[in-house]
């Protein structure tokens, strides 16, 4: 049941997404939530508010960074389409 997925196994798929990206190439939170609840949006879309969740997590700690528009955002205050990666060493 999606609503059991536990932190770990979101922290996990962001990682491996992010990390698989590399460093200068983003992704959608609905991608991770796609490979965790399948591709029918019933599965999927239930997902995305726990992803967010982590996703704010993990940007606090620095192990990923929320993007918009291309820019870093604060992670306790952005609105918004976003995507997620690694951080950039520009």
């Amino acid at each position: 049941m999606i609503d059991s997925t536990p932190p770990s196994t979101i922290r996990e798929t962001l990682i491996t997404l992010a990390t698989s990206r590399g460093g200068d190439k983003t992704f959608c939170p609905s991608e991770a939530a796609r490979l965790m609840g399948g591709p029918h949006p019933d599965g999927w879309g239930p997902m995305m508010q726990p992803i967010r969740k982590e996703a704010v997590a993990m940007a606090i700690e620095g192990v990923i960074v929320i993007y918009r528009k291309g820019r870093p955002v604060d992670p306790l205050d952005f609105k918004g389409v976003y995507r997620l990666g690694m951080p950039r060493h520009d």
